[in-house]
């Protein structure tokens, strides 16, 4: 890969990342795990409100993180890519050891 496809992947990447660097985007792509949803049935099950819902909805839409699907009235949201759930999981677990690391210093001092 030459530098400015190099250049220009690091900053999709980046651009990714800045959509997930919110604990209710985070969430949102959590709860559409379970299958394509409308945004009302979202901000439920998360306990939000609709604005809040729809607002994160759009950052992941641009983002390419979720697709939409119309069905009469209803928009349902689904994952783009369910595997965004797989690097999700890889960071809470790098979360998990490195607050474990913490704990155990804060121990032994």
């Amino acid at each position: 890969m030459d530098k400015p496809q190099a250049r220009e992947l690091y900053q999709l990447h980046a651009n990714m990342c800045q959509a997930i660097a919110d604990p209710c985007r985070i969430a949102l792509l959590y709860e559409l795990g379970g299958g394509p949803r409308n945004v009302n049935e979202l901000a439920e099950a998360l306990d939000l409100p609709q604005a809040t819902a729809s607002r994160h909805l759009k950052v992941l839409r641009e983002r390419g993180l979720v697709t939409t699907t119309r069905d009469g009235a209803f928009i349902y949201y689904a994952l783009a890519f369910p595997s965004v759930l797989e690097a999700l999981d890889i960071m809470r677990t790098i979360l998990a050891e490195s607050f474990n690391r913490r704990l155990e210093k804060a121990v032994t001092q």
